[in-house]
């Protein structure tokens, strides 16, 4: 049974505006070990062992529940102030508490840590009222000043503003004049004041740090935090495991514990699902699925997504110092061979042939999921399936196929282009076959190169195109900054947060615009003119939105949240929901929790997604190789 927690009551005691105040997800740390993309399908897998499993006898204790998760990326760190990928951010979001979480129902913002929130009326002072009932799972209470002291540390620490620095970018002053009170002052207004994703951690420990850069949180277990869980233990390519934190304001979880299980072969995670190793898994693929529907005790959930699958073309990688570097082709700097690619890319076969329908032709940057900020092309703009004329273009360019048949530009190089693709991702080798032959009829070569690793290359500029993908919330800030000219690396040297060395100023001064426009119908036009703008230059080409296809085991879950109630997805909510409000199948199982109403969303869920969701965010997590957030 797939349900859903009661949403917090929406009491008068949170004074923010109306405002559009939206999730943005975690920001691609500046030092980004480029999560690149593995495309929401396969991404995350995730999976959740039975009862019996050693991890679970390890604990010790007969009859104890425990709920594994077998991810398919590894942590890449524990401290929130580093963590990029989506496991990892998943983590914390069990760990440790936000100012804010996201509504189960619609995504809007609701306490967190921070009971009430209000502006003043230019917008440039916020202040926070940090709740009583807090503490750190250490004994020692929650106060406003360990959220000034996270706030201002990422501040006057370049080291700790690697993976949510652009939270605190506009940030004039953070000050805490009482225990219960959180100031926040800014440069200019800005709409994402209610959705500010960056765990709150302890000051009385973190402070003791020295190097941030260094720093990976995974040497002294328990982890002092304040959510709903606790880390125990871990083990780099092997597993976390988190126990209930029994003293959490919501309640404690009902299993009494939590295992991310490390699996690099999805297969092997289906197989432990059949088995009743594993409970849950998630980033199924068609044929997958399609196996899993009729298998006993097991469940499938198929819900529109939350995700793009893309490809991205190499700009040119570049500096903010205004070095290039990298060895894209260039090629690719000619709009008119990267339009050639668009209109000889059969965005409906990839629905039909690769995900089977468990996914929608893509259109603009954001998910259709995501109404208000949804863009589709105008007639005149849209760039469909058409070989003809991707050939025409290609001709009037100057690039004509020699006595072989291969395209040559006017220097005599070839278009042999190389496609980063992740090796365990089978969508990125599936489409990338589907590339070789359309583009191959247009005279293009293309060489897929299928690596466990693509972060390097791909942060060395050493690509031609890759699979891009990101996981979006309720709020647009984060998944357009990544493409701003201030995300570019400092030097050659260092690593920046953008997605994909894109600078384009016409792009860069609407977001500007929308990050301080308050009105949801003005913002939501300033986004779709974005969108509208990286179509229009191609450098990122949007092929589906995949949906979130996934599974549990009947017989070890009698109930889980999914969000939003209507069609939702299990894993990588915005919040800790579903793994906070999880049920075993057996009895109670453990202590405390909130309650789980039973709303059951069938087999596989239709697909009517609550189009309330109005705004959204981009959860950091770039499904490529090492699976951003």
């Amino acid at each position: 049974m797939v349900t859903e927690i009661p949403p917090t009551p929406h009491t008068s005691s949170v004074t923010a505006t109306p405002s559009p105040v939206h999730h943005r997800p975690r920001p691609p740390a500046r030092r980004r070990a480029r999560l690149l993309l593995t495309l929401c399908a396969t991404a995350s897998l995730l999976a959740v062992p039975a009862q019996g499993t050693a991890l679970a006898k390890e604990g010790g204790g007969e009859g104890r529940k425990v709920l594994t998760v077998a991810v398919s990326q590894s942590v890449d760190s524990l401290s929130p102030f580093l963590a990029q990928r989506l496991v990892s951010t998943t983590v914390h979001r069990l760990t440790y508490e936000y100012l804010t979480n996201y509504d189960v129902r619609d995504g809007r913002a609701i306490p967190g840590l921070a009971t009430a929130w209000k502006s003043s009326p230019d917008k440039l002072t916020w202040t926070y009222t940090i709740r009583e009932n807090s503490t750190w799972s250490d004994g020692r209470p929650v106060t406003a000043a360990d959220a000034s002291w996270t706030f201002n540390k990422m501040m006057t620490d370049e080291k700790a503003a690697t993976a949510n620095g652009s939270f605190t970018a506009n940030f004039r002053r953070v000050t805490a004049p009482d225990p219960r009170t959180l100031v926040i002052e800014l440069k200019k207004p800005q709409a994402t004041m209610t959705a500010l994703d960056v765990p709150i951690v302890p000051r009385h420990l973190w402070e003791k740090v020295g190097d941030f850069s260094t720093f990976n949180n995974d040497k002294r277990f328990p982890v002092v935090g304040n959510g709903p869980y606790v880390v125990t233990d871990f083990k780099v390519d092997q597993y976390v495991r988190l126990r209930p934190n029994k003293n959490f304001w919501r309640g404690a979880p009902k299993f009494d514990e939590l295992v991310l299980k490390y699996y690099k072969d999805g297969d092997a995670a289906v197989a432990a699902l059949r088995k009743g190793e594993v409970s849950f898994v998630q980033g199924l693929t068609p044929a997958q699925a399609s196996s899993l529907k009729s298998a006993e005790n097991i469940k499938v959930n198929d819900a529109p997504g939350r995700r793009f699958f893309a490809l991205a073309v190499n700009p040119g990688a570049r500096s903010k110092d205004g070095k290039t570097f990298g060895s894209g082709h260039k090629a690719l700097l000619d709009p008119a061979v990267r339009k050639a690619l668009f209109h000889a890319t059969d965005r409906r076969t990839i629905v039909e042939k690769v995900f089977r329908g468990h996914a929608a032709e893509g259109e603009g940057y954001i998910p259709p999921r995501f109404s208000s900020y949804f863009f589709k092309p105008g007639a005149n703009q849209v760039i469909d399936y058409d070989p003809a004329q991707a050939a025409a273009l290609l001709d009037r360019a100057g690039y004509r196929k020699n006595g072989s048949g291969k395209r040559v530009g006017k220097d005599g190089r070839p278009l042999d282009f190389r496609i980063l693709c992740h090796a365990t991702d089978p969508n990125d080798k599936a489409v990338g076959k589907y590339l070789q032959e359309w583009w191959g009829e247009l005279g293009i070569g293309l060489t897929i190169d299928c690596l466990d690793n693509v972060s390097d290359p791909w942060l060395k500029g050493d690509y031609d195109l890759a699979f891009d993908g990101w996981s979006v919330n309720p709020d647009p800030d984060f998944v357009l900054s990544i493409h701003t000219c201030a995300a570019l690396p400092a030097t050659p040297r260092d690593t920046g947060s953008t997605d994909n060395f894109i600078c384009d100023r016409r792009f860069d001064e609407l977001y500007a615009r929308q990050s301080g426009e308050y009105d949801p119908a003005k913002r939501a036009e300033l986004v779709k003119q974005m969108q509208s703008r990286l179509y229009d230059t191609g450098f990122m080409n949007v092929l589906v939105y995949p949906n979130a296809v996934e599974a549990y085991r009947t017989d070890q879950i009698k109930s889980i949240t999914t969000m939003p109630e209507a069609a939702g997805n299990i894993w990588g909510q915005d919040g800790y929901w579903s793994w906070w409000s999880a049920v075993p199948a057996a009895g109670d199982g453990g202590s405390g929790g909130g309650s789980a109403t039973g709303v059951v969303i069938g087999a596989v869920a239709a697909g009517v997604l609550a189009a309330a969701l109005g705004v959204f965010v981009v959860v950091r997590r770039r499904s490529t190789v090492e699976d951003r957030e």
